[in-house]
Order: structure tokens, then C-alpha cells, then sequence
């Protein structure tokens, strides 16, 4: 029995029976696509997809199984508020595939950065190869290593494998790799580069989702961790799914009911069943309905998980108390816009009626003209106030999708931060603070795009605490817990569980909170069901 399509495809690949039951009435946890706002199609959770890994893309054949992609060309739009200078429009940095390009882009702000942004580039290039093999592997077996028999032992040194190829591969750069996933993200941008549009516009991916600013130590990790993707065979691609992010989900619940797994919605688990001997014997609904399996594997969060649907007499106190005390913050706010007509940015004017342009199809990167700006963005969400000049990553993928509008229309993602799930004076988010902030974000945007707010036909606003409620994100974190260097890897989601089994047996955890962490990435699952598969003969 299972809760999440990638672990059932794999399991009933293996001829193991398999059962996904989704809480929701929609398939896909967060990677779903809702008509929110009639005609229009919202990816209303996550929105772009590049984390998935490529084994599995080819393992399920998900072309196959109908999952389209829209190709960016150009990988992000910053748009700066400046005054116009013997009438040009404000300058913008606009980064993507073509190299050659993005050297005359930068050269704008800085000649020196233009000379050392390739260099950048190839660094990151060289770490994100390096760790590959950890992020499609099972992490370390400590236990079996140390306390485990001679043949576990001896079992468990396969685990090693990937840390010396990855070791191997970084060579000489093992120190610099060392520095990118300790030190503050600023400090390396600074190191690197002296125009603040490039380095903020760098500085975004290593914040966002994070309640981090760029001067967090751990912060480079994160940058690293969005820089990891590969969309068919291209590298740190992003692109837009057809139909929305929904089509992921169903491309891959399609591959594992082609294989015979069931595929159930609107099954809430109340909890899980355990057994007088420490082993599942599968959950129980919230209709009463019981569903009998030797495995469970949760998708859930490890607070979830553990602290909610698993009784608590059947846990460690240590364990339990580990699980309480993981870091769950986020400062994300998701606002899905439905508008009739494409912003009009004043650094990158266009002619009424005009189609999308390159920088409609991008990442667009506002109030990130500076470092410091997000510095204070995240300052103010540290003292419970939503941030007075927000960052905002704006995507609009009915520029490349037209399945997801009425002709002439739009649908705009907006993840914004910095928003605290609890506010100051214990305040709460409520229909007037989530339309203040919304608003705010708005005011913002009109600043560069003038017209925009006019635009407007409808909002879905998703706090911390919406994205908590609707999604099962605990905190609202997108990524099931922190990516910050104490949870991750080893330690993801406590020591000693890092390898996806719980104290109780049968019982797995398979979602973003287990190793390698957050995005639409499969890893995790996927890693999983190897374990799950492996003990079953045993259980």
C-alpha cells in the first residue's frame, strides 16, 4: 500500500501489488493543476518543472505517458526601476541558453563579471556533476556499517560507493565544494562578481522557498540544489509542463497503472496500522475503511507522518522527539493571477497586441535589483511582518502553453517572499492580511509593469498556513523540511533514518523529507521502493 504514484510504478514494476490513495480529490500532493478561476489552469502549488530526475523520466517513459514540455530559451528577466536616461527604458538583465547573449547582458552592468561568468558557470557545472551519484543513491547504512553482522557489513560498503565517485570527481575542488555548501551565498557572489543585478538575480536561487537570506551560512547549498536539474538531456533546464504541473502527476500515475497499480483520490489515511510485533499491517481510513499491506510508504511529511498518523506508543521517545523538533519554517506566499492581457514591463516595452516576447517566458525576478533589498525582505519576516517589498519570482507559462487560458489570456504563478506563517501581535492570516499582502505584491509589480493591477480578473492566495491546510505542507514548506545542512543527506530526516526505513517495519518514508530532498524530483520515491522492495522478503 502506498501514497505516492512513483514508489507504486516502481513496486508494481517489481510485481509487488500496489495501492496509491491520495487525500485530495486531485492526484499529485503539490505538483497539481486546478481550475481555480474558470478557463483558466493553474500549476497552483509547484509550478516549473527541472528536478525530475532522468532515470526515472526513462524508467516510466513519461513521453510515452503523455508528459509534454515547453523549453525556456531564456532562463530569467530581472527588470530594474531606474529612471529613463535620454529616453532608453530602464535597463534589464536577461540570462539564458545563448551564452555569447548573456556575456552582452552582463556586460551592461559590469565588463569585469561578463569575463568571469562563464568560469561561474563551469564551477557549478563541475560540483552539480560531481554529486550526482548521491542524489540518485541510498544514503550511507551507518547502522549496518558499524553495529550490523559481518555480511551487513560487508553488504552495507556499497553505500560508500557513491561518496568516493562523487569524492573522486571533485578532485582539487573538494575544498571550493566545501566553502559553496557551508558559507553564506553572498559571500560567494560577492567573491565573484560586483554588479548587484547579477548577483541577486543569482542570489534568488539560493533563497527561494528557504526562510534564509543570502547572508545565511548554507544558503549556497540551496543555489547549488536549483542548479542540479536536466530536462532531456539538458542541463539546469527549466520548462513548463502542458497542461499544467498536474501532467507530471499523471504521466506518472498513467506509468504505474499501465503496470496494474490502484490509483485512489479522496482517501484520506487516519492512520496507520501497527502490529504487537513493531511491524505495519497497512492504514485505516478516514470512512473506517481498512487497507491490509506488509508495506506503507508515506508521502507525507515526516511530522505527518510520524507524529500524526502513526500511533505513538509504537515510536522511540528519542525518535519522536527528533521528528518534533524539525525545522518546517517557510516564507512562502503563492498567489495564482488569472489576466487578460500580458504585463507591459518598462524596461522591455512592447506594442499593444503584441505576442509573448522571450522575457514573458522566463523567470521574472522582481525587487531583486540588489542584495540588500532581499536582505530586508527577509528581515521583516523574521520580526512576524510580511516583507514591505517582497521577492517575486513571476512565471507566466500560458506564454508557451496555450492550453492552460482563454485566447488572449494569461495565467500568472507568483511565489513570493518573505511571509511568516505566524504573524506579529498574534495576528492571523485571515482574509484582510492575506489581501493587504496580495495587494502589496501587486503595488509592486505595477511599479514595473504599469497596467498590470488593471489586468487582473482573479487571485488565489496561498500563505504558509493555506499551503499547510490544502497541500499537507507542514509550515507550508514546499520542501517537507529545511535544506539546510543539518537536515540533509545523513541526517534527512533524523541519523540513522536517513535510508528511508522508520523504527517500525514495513513503514517508509518516501516524499521530500527523506533524502535528497524538496522539488518534483522522484528521487526520493524512487529510492524507496529499492529499499521497501529489498525488505519485503523479510517482513
Amino acid at each position: 500500500m502506498l501514497l505516492s504514484s512513483v514508489e507504486a510504478a516502481y513496486l508494481q514494476k517489481a510485481g509487488v501489488k500496489t495501492a496509491v490513495l491520495e487525500r485530495r480529490h486531485v492526484l499529485g500532493g503539490a505538483a497539481v493543476t486546478e481550475e481555480i478561476i474558470p478557463g483558466f489552469k493553474f500549476s497552483r502549488a509547484s509550478y516549473l518543472l527541472s528536478l525530475l530526475r532522468p532515470q526515472i523520466y526513462r524508467d516510466l517513459e513519461l513521453k510515452k505517458h503523455g508528459l509534454k514540455i515547453y523549453f525556456r530559451n531564456t532562463y530569467s528577466y530581472t527588470p530594474l526601476l531606474e529612471d529613463s536616461v535620454m529616453g532608453k527604458p530602464p535597463r534589464s538583465l536577461t540570462l539564458g541558453i545563448n551564452k555569447s547573449e548573456n556575456l552582452e547582458q552582463i556586460s551592461q552592468f559590469s565588463k569585469r563579471d561578463a569575463k568571469v561568468y562563464l568560469e561561474y558557470e563551469a564551477l557549478l557545472d563541475h560540483f552539480v556533476n560531481s554529486i550526482d551519484p548521491l542524489i540518485d543513491s541510498i544514503p550511507v547504512d551507518t547502522a549496518a556499517l558499524t553495529q550490523g553482522s559481518l555480511i551487513k557489513r560487508i553488504r552495507a560498503l556499497k553505500t560508500l560507493k557513491p561518496i568516493m565517485k562523487t569524492g573522486l570527481r571533485l578532485g582539487q575542488y573538494i575544498p571550493h565544494f566545501y566553502e559553496i555548501i557551508t558559507a553564506p551565498a553572498a559571500k560567494i557572489l560577492h567573491r565573484w562578481f560586483e554588479s548587484e543585478p547579477l548577483k541577486a538575480t543569482l542570489a534568488t536561487d539560493a533563497v527561494i522557498g528557504a526562510m534564509i537570506s543570502p547572508q545565511t551560512p548554507g544558503s549556497g547549498y540551496v543555489l547549488l540544489h536549483h542548479v542540479m536539474g536536466e530536462l532531456e538531456g539538458h542541463r539546469a533546464a527549466w520548462g513548463y509542463v502542458e497542461g499544467g504541473m498536474g501532467s507530471v502527476s499523471m504521466s506518472i500515475a498513467k506509468a504505474a497503472a499501465s503496470h496494474g497499480a490502484s490509483i485512489f483520490t479522496e482517501k484520506p489515511v487516519d492512520h496507520i496500522l501497527v502490529g504487537n510485533n513493531g511491524k505495519t499491517n497497512g492504514v485505516v481510513l478516514q470512512d473506517g475503511t481498512e487497507v491490509r499491506s506488509k508495506l506503507v510508504l508515506s508521502n507525507a511529511t515526516a511530522k505527518v507522518t510520524f507524529l500524526q498518523l502513526t500511533p505513538q506508543d509504537a515510536l522511540p521517545d528519542d525518535f519522536i522527539r527528533g521528528i518534533s523538533k524539525i525545522d518546517y519554517t517557510s516564507p512562502v506566499t503563492k498567489i495564482n493571477v488569472a489576466v487578460d492581457r500580458l504585463p507591459n514591463f518598462l524596461a522591455t516595452p512592447q506594442k499593444e497586441g503584441t505576442k509573448s516576447l522571450p522575457h514573458h517566458q522566463t523567470s521574472i525576478h522582481l525587487n531583486c535589483e540588489d542584495i540588500s533589498v532581499i536582505d530586508k525582505a527577509y528581515e521583516d519576516a523574521s520580526s512576524g511582518i510580511p516583507s514591505e517589498r517582497p521577492m517575486i519570482e513571476m512565471c507566466i507559462p500560458s506564454a508557451l502553453d496555450p492550453t492552460i487560458a482563454p485566447s488572449g489570456c494569461h495565467v500568472i504563478s507568483m511565489f513570493t517572499q518573505y511571509t511568516p506563517y505566524a504573524l506579529a501581535d498574534g495576528r492571523k492570516w485571515d482574509d484582510k492580511e492575506r489581501n493587504d499582502y496580495a495587494d502589496r505584491v501587486f503595488e509592486c509589480v505595477e511599479q514595473y509593469a504599469p497596467g498590470f493591477k488593471a489586468s487582473v480578473i482573479g487571485r488565489d492566495i496561498l500563505t504558509p498556513p493555506d499551503l499547510e491546510r490544502i497541500f499537507g505542507l507542514t509550515g507550508g514548506n514546499i520542501f517537507h523540511g529545511a535544506m539546510s545542512l543539518d537536515q540533509l543527506f545523513l541526517v534527512r530526516p533524523l541519523p540513522s533514518y536517513a535510508n528511508y526505513r522508520s523504527p517500525i517495519k514495513g513503514l517508509y518514508l518516501c516524499g521530500s523529507g527523506a533524502h535528497p530532498g524538496g522539488g518534483v524530483m522522484g528521487s526520493a520515491g524512487r529510492n524507496a521502493a529499492l529499499v521497501a522492495f529489498a525488505d519485503l522478503k523479510t517482513l
